[in-house]
Parts: C-alpha cells; structure tokens; sequence
C-alpha cells in the first residue's frame, strides 16, 4: 500500500452468526472501492484479517470476540502419531500446485462437497459465480492444490503466499473419501510447503472455542492467537 493512501475500514450490517447461531455478528471491511494489493494484505494478514475473494475483513462484533485468527509457527510443529497415519494413508495421492484461475472439474468438485457438508446453509447449490467471487481474486498470490489419485481429483486447497506465510483460505474435497481426512491432510501439506518456502507461519483462519466446527484446529500446537491485537500462544 502506498504510504500516501489513507486504508478506510467500514462495519457490515449485523447478522445472524453462521457459527454462534443465538449471537449477531459484524465484520470491519476494507474499503471494498480502493485498489487493494499483496502489500496491504501482508500487513493486514498480520493484525487478525482474512480474504473472501478480494475482500479484506475481520470480525468486529461488539458484544463478542469469540472470533480468534490463528497461526502456526511452522518451524516448531512437530508431526504426531495421528499426521503420520495421515500422510502414509494419502501416500498414494499425487501432488499438484497450479495457478489460481477458474477450472470447471474444481468448481464441480466444489459444488458437490458445499451440497453435502452444508446441505440446507446459504452456501448451498453454488453457481459458477458464487465460486469464482470466493475463492478467486487478481491482486494475490494464490495457488490451487491439488490432490489426486490417478487422473481423478479428490481435493483442492486453496492457499494465498504472504510475505510471513501460508494462508489457508479454504479446501475442498470429495465427500465420499472421509477415511483419507483430506482436510487434515491438506493443512499437513500445507505446513510443508510453507516450511520449504523458509516462511514462518500457516494462518488457518478464525478459531472459536464453543463452536464444534472449528474443533479440528485445536490439533495443530503450538499455535498463536490474535487476542487483543497482540500474537498470543494460545
């Protein structure tokens, strides 16, 4: 972000909480009309923001800051009994990072895992334009991972590369392989890519204590939080 350019911040309009159902939630927005830029993501990444598609936000709720943006200081994790089960169970899949642009068997893939893990929710019966507005964005650094076995895809992760690290931004996979854990493994690939890219963090989003989704990030320790605009190990 040019030093001359003032970075305004506005509040979204309260809404029922997709995570905490009997709480309201606010998000504080980048300004959604400036030329946004990898520069300005760096620094925002780092005080607790995320990406949905080419907006900046972090939740802003002021009656609740369960809401915590979590990393992993790369470097000190070390692999479990369970990630190892994991990596040799997906040993067979093969590795593939490509640009980041629309492609019609990811989007497919993608409808069919939101249809069965969120049967029911807003996201549901996602159109082409609901994908790309997500996922896609022209002013990061993002990369697709894919995961396949043979010519078949079974999972794609969507990662942006920050000047401090990895961000998972979101994955998917076939609903009909839940024995590989594909999530676990994907944020275990992850955690690989950004070490062999000497960066020091994976940020995995937000973590809320009280919300069972959000269980499996308790797994990855160390991890930070960002609790009272300060990086805290949680």
């Amino acid at each position: 972000m040019n030093d001359q350019t003032k970075l305004h911040f506005y509040a979204s309009s309260p809404e029922v909480c997709g995570y905490l159902p009997d709480r309201k939630s606010i998000s504080a927005f980048a300004n959604p009309y400036m030329d946004m830029d990898v520069e300005t993501y760096d620094e925002l990444i780092q005080f607790g923001f995320r990406r949905s598609g080419g907006y900046l936000y972090r939740p802003h709720c002021p009656q609740c800051n369960e809401c915590v943006s979590i990393r992993i200081p790369v470097n000190r994790y070390q692999l479990s009994k369970n990630d190892k089960r994991n990596l040799r169970k997906n040993q067979d899949l093969t590795i593939n990072l490509i640009q980041a642009k629309y492609v019609e068997e990811h989007y497919e893939l993608y409808r069919r895992y939101i249809n069965s893990r969120h049967s029911g929710g807003s996201m549901e019966n996602p159109t082409r334009s609901d994908y790309h507005r997500f996922l896609i964005c022209d002013w990061t650094d993002t990369v697709f991972i894919e995961y396949r076995q043979g010519k078949q895809l079974l999972g794609v992760a969507v990662t942006d590369i920050t000047s401090t690290g990895y961000s998972a931004v979101y994955t998917f996979f076939c609903p009909d392989q839940a024995s590989r854990s594909l999530g676990h493994f994907s944020i275990l690939k992850q955690l690989e890519l950004t070490q062999e890219q000497s960066l020091p963090y994976l940020y995995l989003g937000y973590w809320i204590k009280d919300c069972a989704k959000m269980n499996y990030k308790t797994r990855y320790k160390p991890a930070e939080g960002f609790i009272n605009d300060v990086w805290t190990e949680l």
